[in-house]
């Protein structure tokens, strides 16, 4: 009779998984081995140690308490309390009120707007002026007879002006200049003529030439006529 072999329990099938499961083991092992690490242990002679306890210094902590001052006493109570009794009348204020009803009559009162008139300066600058004076014979636009007024002055003074005069009061040789300020008035007048100038006489006679211009028709500013400040510088050569 033959024995019939369970084909399971072949080991010769599984071959292969026990050679891959050894060589596992054989790897793990190696690895092991490699990593594995070990000291050496050396005994070193220490000799006579210092065997004293070193004395521990205990440092507390301090902390800086600020001084605190006690509160002030109470103020002292008085010997004695007087009562005094409030005789004075009060004179209660009653507040009527000022709503008005349906049945009262409201007059109403027109209020009338008051119109200011606007402030303009008496005096105004030259430079500044609306529309300037006008010297007699000067026509045409408001710059023309700016410019024809400044020729007109400037060909006056220089007509009416004692040039000699520099000469005979001992000045040093140069040019000499002397400013004149006035003003032409809000009926066209010449007003308020001051000089200054290197000598009184050339101040004076500047005043006197100023004062001869004629009368012009004065200035306006908003329609209105005003006075006009001008100055006027005059240049004298020395020799």
């Amino acid at each position: 009779m033959e024995l019939k072999k369970n084909p399971k329990a072949n080991l010769e099938n599984h071959n292969k998984q026990f050679m891959l499961l050894g060589l596992a083991l054989a790897l793990l092992m190696i690895y092991v081995g490699i990593e594995w690490k070990t000291f050496e242990r050396n005994i070193a002679d220490l000799g006579m140690g210092n065997m004293e306890i070193e004395e521990e210094i205990d440092i507390p902590i301090t902390e800086r308490i600020q001084e605190i001052k006690p509160p002030p006493p109470p103020p002292a109570a008085p010997e004695k309390i007087e009562i005094v009794e409030d005789e004075a009348e009060i004179i209660e204020t009653v507040l009527e009120s000022t709503e008005t009803d349906e049945t009262e009559a409201v007059e109403i009162v027109e209020i009338e707007e008051v119109v200011e008139e606007e402030y303009i300066e008496e005096d105004v600058p030259f430079a500044i002026i609306e529309d300037v004076p006008v010297y007699p014979g000067c026509k045409g636009t408001n710059a023309q007879k700016k410019a024809c007024l400044q020729e007109k002055i400037k060909k006056h003074v220089g007509k009416k002006f004692n040039t000699d005069l520099a000469n005979d009061l001992g000045l040093s040789p140069g040019r000499k200049k002397v400013y004149v300020q006035f003003k032409i008035s809000k009926t066209g007048k010449i007003t308020d003529i001051r000089a200054r100038g290197p000598h009184k006489r050339l101040e004076k006679e500047a005043v006197k030439v100023v004062s001869s211009l004629p009368d012009m028709i004065p200035g306006k500013q908003r329609g209105r006529a005003v006075g006009v400040k001008y100055t006027l510088p005059i240049t004298l050569v020395v020799e």
